[in-house]
């Protein structure tokens, strides 16, 4: 009797889980001993947010989709944790992968940790150290349980050593956001986009703005709105608005007929890089973005008080600038005069995915 072939389970919850997720299974395709599960939980789940992202990435589709949709945090959590324990029961992986800090991602932590499965965390030992941000509270609990922890920078390392985490848990990998930029970047063109918005090469900006932090607070959401304005009197501004932050808007009654804003729908991965990897600058209070624009050479403004990937800040092209419209602004003007200079941390060279698959595959074969 032969044993049966050892499983690795893959959870896909939100957007950025697509772009990490599907180099990981792309790279385990090279150990056909191993076979692998999908799981996608439905937290992001329309179209437009989810969908779109199975195509351009050739995942193929989940084995099972949880259809969690929207709710309150715990609400989510508890409908991700109800529906993954009964997959895990019937298909008995021997190791559960995580990826990110999205709320799918911590509940398929602590499910698998129940059952008594491994788990694996990419992205493992990133802070900000602020309890405020609900994706903290994911990072930290994910990876006090994760058995693996796939690390992309060294100061991840050290949060994780701080906490007391096993030096033989930690495997600095690089990151895997960095393997699917390089895989798309020869054909992430501005022509995609010619048909859209009326642009030229570095020469307009791109904002995202989506975290509760900004956009729940109505007198920081307008501060940053004005903000924006005031780019687009200077130079066109695109910004694909996340839904939950058009929702909020039209609670506000926010206006955006201003001159430069551009205002579009939220685009798929490749149109997105399309435009963040032709523009003169990135505004944002995403932590992907953070790291993409680094990669890219593209400067870049956070608009948070913190940020949990530091490398992006000593290595990159990142800076944080609060929400104060003041300190925003003057950071514009002095980086447009002087650009950051591009310094890509080390590892993320587009063979994130590869390092990692050869941990995993190790981890659930005993080779």
């Amino acid at each position: 009797m032969t044993d049966r072939p050892k499983t690795i389970l893959h959870v896909l919850g939100a957007r950025p889980n697509y772009m990490k997720i599907a180099p990981i299974v792309e790279a385990l395709r090279a150990y056909p001993d191993v076979g692998q599960l999908l799981v996608d939980t439905g937290q992001h789940y329309d179209e437009a947010m989810a969908g779109v992202f199975l195509k351009e990435f050739g995942l193929p589709e989940p084995d099972v989709n949880l259809n969690v949709g929207s709710g309150s945090h715990a609400a989510q959590t508890a409908k991700v944790m109800i529906g993954l324990e009964t997959v895990c029961l019937e298909r008995q992986p021997d190791l559960v992968n995580v990826v990110g800090d999205v709320n799918s991602t911590m509940a398929a932590a602590i499910v698998a940790a129940k059952l008594r499965i491994p788990v694996a965390h990419v992205e493992a030992g990133l802070r900000s150290f602020d309890r405020a941000m609900p994706e903290e509270v994911n990072r930290v609990v994910t990876d006090r349980l994760a058995d693996i922890l796939f690390t992309p920078s060294p100061d991840a390392d050290a949060n994780l050593l701080a906490e007391g985490a096993a030096p033989q848990s930690i495997h600095r990998v690089g990151n895997v956001m960095i393997d699917t930029l390089l895989r798309f970047l020869p054909v992430a063109t501005l022509d995609r986009m010619r048909g859209r918005f009326p642009l030229e090469r570095g020469r307009y900006a791109v904002v995202t703005l989506h975290r509760p932090s900004n956009v729940d607070d109505p007198e920081v959401f307008r501060r940053l709105l004005d903000v924006v304005k005031e780019i687009g009197r200077r130079m066109p501004v695109v910004y694909p608005v996340h839904p939950r932050t058009r929702v909020q808007m039209g609670r506000l009654g926010l206006d955006f007929d201003a001159p430069g804003l551009l205002l579009a729908e939220p685009l798929g991965y490749i149109d997105f890089l399309s435009l963040t990897a032709n523009a003169r600058i990135v505004l944002s209070d995403s932590g992907g973005l953070q790291e993409e624009s680094t990669a890219l050479g593209i400067p870049c403004l956070t608009l948070r008080e913190n940020t949990e990937r530091p490398a992006t800040v000593t290595h990159g092209t990142n800076r944080v600038v609060g929400t104060n419209p003041a300190t925003i602004l003057a950071a514009f003007d002095e980086w447009l005069a002087r650009p950051p200079a591009r310094n890509c941390p080390e590892l993320w060279d587009g063979h994130t995915a590869p390092r990692i698959a050869a941990v995993l595959h190790r981890h659930v074969t005993g080779g």
